[in-house]
């Protein structure tokens, strides 16, 4: 999605009329944002000023193409600035520009990191040229014209305000791999980068640049299990972006770190805590896993360690589909469990995914040692735990970030955690950050601004449960990354008798919950007719999903409320509430897995609900969505 498009010369009358920021913000309305950012208002007046220099030249033809605020797609990521057209050797172009107001910034010990003032504060951040490029091969990722169109993507960075003076922060040897592959440009530098943008853009190209990338076909979304495989073998799948790279890059030098301290003879012992906080669709696993093949390969003890073992068979699916030796698997990815009794520092690194999951004992009958967030940093010099306490689903699950700091602080460990090493930007959902904020606001989990469903994503209600499942099916033709899943509201009888059916609904729909011995419901080629849960779907991702929502979570009296009484028998999530009477607790555990399976689809979610109320009022939010058979 493109928000402002023009040609260079409607650009340049734009900027001199001084419009250009009114123009954006009025373009964003009309695409239904409700965007009112002060400080991004400010930078498009004064940052696209200094652009207007550097493009207004004659040697520039006045219908090159220019386009600023494209979101690239699938991501809640937006590139400032492009220009396209065609060079001397009439080859198409499109030059990406990341666009920075700093006037300094300061190094740091991890590639591709700076630090600079931003959002009110001194942050890690990504190298501008690191973000340009890393942007570019986002692009190149998911758009098939792209390729097919032969259009080559030339990033850089300019830095309009940046001092001359402090050149050696920015443009140095630390960072010159990144500089090689998208060059930075300074306050004393616009005649370079019009130098630059005239090697790639003089003429218009005959053809639409701009309508290529912001309409191409789109590749098939890559889910982190197809990719696996490739990532251990070395491979780069995923380009890290933003705050991705600066958690990546942090971890990776505080393993080193702690390694080289520990050489050191009488040193003290170095232990480091990692919290990455981040919702669904953020990055969380992408981030752990490319941390692990990196480690591995660098020589470095590591494992990756969730409590749910549906991610793990997924993974070990794929990769014995890629000749990996069950032995080799087995030693990289384990259950939370796995660290009681296990020596002190023995290994370089954990990295916890879904640590919010943890249990304080383990074993079948969690009667093994005290607490798997303490073992787990006892164990290891290094420990990362990717959390978000917005999806605890089971009244067992004790991690959080309050528990992981008491128990790095008993283990002597230094805790790293903040802002900086928080994901936020959305990579599924297609894109969609307001997507989860409407869930948020839609299931009562907190207020926020997003109060109507107005994003570019594709979320449908339907009347009829079979309607649903057939759209769900045209869509799980593609590449069979589409699944129903459910609340655990049906008893789960046909794990006794595979004749018979768990959960029947209006119209004759039947279904069975998923019955894979191996818990690879999300690959299985024969898993479509079957109904996934919580526990088969969390950590994984889909194209799409379609969701029965249950008879615990209806709306009454003007607000959705959540009925535990209405899960099924055989469900052990709400074990101990009516002991405990902590109904507070299970109201937030039905909330919370409804919250977790609608967010796992990257193009879409389509929704079923019991509670016909609930259904007219999931309705009456989503604004301005065309019906469809069955809706």
């Amino acid at each position: 999605m493109i928000i402002y498009r023009n040609t260079k010369r409607g650009f340049v009358d734009d900027v001199r009329s001084n419009a250009i920021a009114s123009i954006i913000q009025n373009e964003f309305a009309a695409h239904n944002f409700n965007h009112h950012n002060e400080a991004e208002y400010r930078s498009w007046a004064n940052s696209l000023q200094y652009l207007r220099n550097a493009v207004d030249v004659p040697q520039i033809d006045d219908e090159c193409q220019v386009a600023i605020e494209y979101q690239i797609p699938l991501t809640s990521k937006r590139v400032d600035f492009l220009i396209a057209g065609v060079d001397e050797q009439n080859h198409n172009n499109v030059v990406i520009i990341e666009l920075k107001q700093w006037e300094t910034s300061g190094k740091t010990s991890r590639p591709d990191i700076v630090t600079a003032f931003t959002g009110g504060a001194e942050r890690a951040v990504v190298h501008p040229s690191y973000q340009a490029y890393s942007y570019a091969k986002t692009i190149e990722s998911f758009n098939e014209n792209v390729r097919e169109n032969d259009i080559s993507l030339r990033p850089c960075a300019y830095l309009h305000n940046y001092r001359e003076c402090n050149r050696k922060n920015i443009d140095c040897d630390l960072y010159k791999d990144a500089v090689a592959l998208a060059p930075v440009f300074l306050e004393n530098d616009t005649g370079k980068l019009t130098d630059f943008i005239l090697n790639f853009v003089r003429r218009r190209s005959e053809v639409d640049l701009l309508y290529k990338i912001e309409n191409g076909r789109l590749k098939p979304a890559k889910a982190l299990q197809d990719a696996i495989g490739s990532m251990l073998k070395g491979n780069r799948e995923f380009y890290l972006i933003d705050e991705q790279k600066v958690a990546f890059e942090t971890i990776r030098r505080l393993v080193r770190q702690s390694l080289t301290q520990a050489s050191k003879p009488d040193a003290p012992n170095a232990k480091y805590t990692v919290i990455i906080e981040g919702g669904p669709g953020t990055g969380k696993s992408v981030v752990a896993i490319q941390l692990l093949c990196d480690l591995i390969r660098s020589g470095f003890t590591a494992n990756y360690v969730t409590k749910n073992s549906a991610p793990r068979n997924v993974y070990f699916s794929m990769l014995r589909r890629d000749d990996f030796r069950l032995n080799y698997i087995s030693s990289l990815f384990k259950g939370s469990g796995s660290y009681v009794g296990a020596g002190l520092n023995y290994f370089d690194c954990l990295i916890v995914d879904e640590a919010h999951r943890l249990q304080m004992k383990s074993g079948m009958f969690q009667n093994l040692g005290e607490c798997q967030t303490r073992e787990i940093i006892h164990s290891s010099r290094v420990s990362v735990f990717f959390i978000d306490e917005d999806q605890v689903v089971t009244t067992s699950d004790a991690g959080s970030v309050e528990l992981i700091k008491e128990c790095a602080a008993a283990e002597g460990s230094v805790v790293y955690c903040g802002e900086d090493l928080n994901l936020v930007s959305q990579f599924r959902c297609n894109g969609s950050d307001g997507y989860l904020a409407f869930l948020d606001d839609l299931l009562g989990i907190r207020e926020t601004a997003n109060t109507v469903m107005d994003m570019d994503y594709d979320i449908r209600v339907f009347d009829d449960p079979s309607a649903m499942r057939e759209a769900l099916r045209e869509k799980n033709r593609v590449a069979n990354k589409s699944r129903m899943i459910a609340g655990y509201c049906y008893d789960w009888i046909s794990r006794h008798d595979r004749k018979v059916y768990d959960i029947e609904l209006e119209g004759g729909f039947r279904a069975q919950w998923n019955f894979s011995d191996t818990q690879t419901f999300a690959i299985d080629e024969d898993s479509f007719e079957q109904i996934g849960c919580i526990h088969t779907t969390q950590g994984l991702e889909f194209d799409y999903v379609g969701v029965i929502i249950g008879r615990d979570l209806i709306f009454r009296n003007g607000e959705v409320e959540t009925d535990f009484t209405k899960r099924a028998s055989t469900d052990k999530s709400l074990k101990g509430i009516r002991t405990t009477r902590n109904y507070a607790l299970a109201d937030r555990i039905i909330r919370n897995t409804y919250r977790t399976i609608l967010s796992r689809g990257q193009k879409g979610c389509f929704i079923y609900c019991e509670d016909k109320a609930l259904s007219d009022y999931i309705k009456s939010r989503l604004k301005g969505r065309p019906p469809v058979s069955g809706q």
